[in-house]
């Protein structure tokens, strides 16, 4: 369907970016498309390496020309950190499969703190291995203590010609079994507190790097490994102290966003699959799809899907436009992790009540759509630790709008060089927002929006009468709840941000919004069976639970758009 807002990997030609660009995204579908859908769901399920990705991507440049910036380029011109086309990779990376938007998910994570480093050599070096077409890594987490980076046993004994010993462990480790560079974050052991930090490059190919094991049972390779007495040179340090536990942060800040279009891609994959099966079996004498729950279900997940796309290319546009005094993308970073990724459950489980026992066949895509879902929203923490995060802006959000100049959609070949220099990972309480009830004005006579509307006013209201007591603010359990609540809020706002630039279809705009408008009477339902909501708070919870407005002409409208899914993408075989 060509008007589809799905990758639709038939008709895929991403115009909007520069020629290069469209070559090598095209270049990429291609290849999974010569492949063919055997051998990727045969490597998956025999757990094979996947090497020959790797060789094509090292072929093709891929890797070297996406995430190398323009400084460190050598005056390539297709060279640049550009988070539109990075998303658009991403999302082609998750239509295949997660195994193949892992490894390059880890290698964005790795450069992270090289390209934040100011060590030319590290810098020289990172660039000269991408472009003989290695993979990086990124050594944070260990196995006591996870990504708690306060608690790093990766010890550094300063070995006094200005370089260190390290050893120690890391556990968790993406690509920690090919990696050419590693950033591995350590302490110092002659210095005590954050200054004693540092994050340094390994090469997973030296002798005093022992790779353990792989720690999952997967197809891709998620390991272990031990540093024992590595000779850190000086050449090697990228980051001191403070800085590199800022350098952390401020890469996860970059890297983890691309956990909402690898969500989006595997749906994409899993909706076609689902949606041409059921149409075209009959049950009891009927088309599976002309049961009404069922046409329920298959809308209620493609109004999902599209609002994952809808807020995450809206959020590409506050990351290429951010600077030292727009920060806004530092909330919409965790609701790409948070809510994107918890959507992308959502929908797959929508699916899979539909098609039910073939979602769990062997030579289909959805079983592994099925599976690695869930992986998302917990690779970056959890969805608890991400909403805590989402909490810190509250305030500030819904009470204390600033003035922004617009932000326009962003696909211009633009080398993104803030996301290096983003400065001390603090000062989240301090940052400001544009007036979030101007995207909701703007859409008044959409009739679901206008219902959500009361719903997010209620929140405001909400918490300027009864905001949340001191033992409250303590209760993670009862901030959470409250959490869902307003990230509703800033999802919807970016949904109708990006609807109004693209020219949705305003059918689909107010299922999406019939949704949402669910979502946020369930979780006021569960905010007022907490153990911790006063009286007055689960009043107002159950004077908030609304009921969508309904329009069955409309939903036929848009059930038509998902019934015209039905056979338009089916993987080479």
């Amino acid at each position: 369907m060509a008007d589809s807002p799905l990758l639709n990997p038939r008709t895929y030609d991403p115009t909007h970016l520069d020629d290069e660009s469209r070559r090598l995204l095209r270049a990429t579908v291609d290849w999974f498309e010569s492949r063919g859908k055997r051998e990727l769901v045969d490597s998956y399920n025999h757990q094979r390496w996947y090497g020959d990705f790797l060789d094509f991507a090292a072929k093709e440049k891929l890797f070297a020309t996406f995430l190398t910036p323009a400084a460190d380029g050598a005056g390539d011109p297709a060279k640049r950190w550009d988070t539109a086309r990075n998303a658009a990779l991403s999302e082609i990376l998750g239509f295949y499969g997660l195994g193949y938007w892992y490894t390059w998910q880890v290698t964005v994570l790795g450069l992270g703190p090289v390209w934040q480093s100011d060590n030319a050599a590290a810098r020289a070096r990172a660039a000269a291995l991408l472009d003989e077409g290695h993979v990086m890594a990124f050594g944070l987490s260990e196995r006591p203590h996870g990504a708690d980076i306060y608690s790093t046993d990766m010890l550094l004994t300063p070995d006094g010609a200005g370089g260190f010993r390290a050893t120690g462990g890391k556990y968790y480790i993406g690509n920690g079994n090919v990696a050419g560079l590693v950033s591995v974050f350590g302490r110092r052991t002659d210095v005590e507190g954050p200054d004693g930090y540092v994050f340094f490059a390994a090469d997973s190919r030296h002798p005093a790097y022992r790779l353990v094991r792989n720690v999952v049972n997967a197809q891709m390779y998620v390991s272990e490994f031990r540093l024992e007495d590595y000779p850190v040179r000086a050449e090697d340090v990228l980051h001191t102290g403070k800085a590199a536990f800022d350098a952390a942060l401020n890469t996860v800040n970059v890297g983890k966003f691309n956990l909402c279009t690898a969500s989006i891609g595997i749906c994409e994959h899993a909706m076609y699959e689902a949606v041409t099966h059921a149409h075209n079996r009959v049950l009891y004498g009927r088309r599976v799809t002309d049961f009404p729950h069922v046409r329920r279900e298959l809308t209620d997940a493609y109004a999902r899907l599209v609002a994952m796309k809808l807020f995450s290319d809206r959020a590409v546009d506050y990351f290429r436009s951010a600077g030292p005094d727009d920060r806004r993308y530092l909330l919409f970073n965790p609701m790409t992790k948070m809510k994107v990724t918890t959507e992308g459950e959502k929908v797959v489980d929508l699916l899979w009540d539909v098609i039910a026992a073939k979602g769990f066949e062997a030579d289909t895509y959805f079983d592994k759509a099925a599976r690695d879902i869930r992986g998302l929203p917990k690779l970056e923490g959890t969805v608890h630790v991400n909403l805590a995060l989402i909490v810190k802006f509250m305030a500030n959000y819904l009470f204390h709008p600033a003035e922004h100049p617009p932000v326009p959609t962003r696909h211009d070949p633009a080398d993104d060089e803030f996301l290096f220099r983003q400065g001390p990972a603090r000062g989240l309480g301090a940052i400001r927002f544009h007036d979030w009830r101007a995207a909701y004005d703007a859409h008044a006579d959409v009739p679901n929006v206008a219902r959500f509307r009361e719903q997010a006013d209620g929140l405001t209201a909400l918490l300027a009468a009864h905001p949340p007591t001191e033992e409250q603010q303590r209760d993670l359990d009862f901030l959470l709840a409250l959490g869902q609540l307003f990230a509703l809020v800033v999802y919807g706002q970016l949904i109708l941000e990006q609807a109004e630039l693209t020219g949705l279809d305003r059918d689909l705009l107010d299922e999406i919004f019939d949704v949402l408008v669910r979502d946020f009477s369930a979780h006021a339902t569960e905010l007022h069976g907490k153990a911790a909501t006063t009286e007055e708070q689960a009043a107002w919870a159950l004077a908030h639970v609304r009921r969508p407005t309904v329009d069955p002409e409309r939903t036929a409208r848009v059930w038509s758009q998902v019934e015209a899914l039905s056979g338009t993408y089916e993987m080479n075989v």
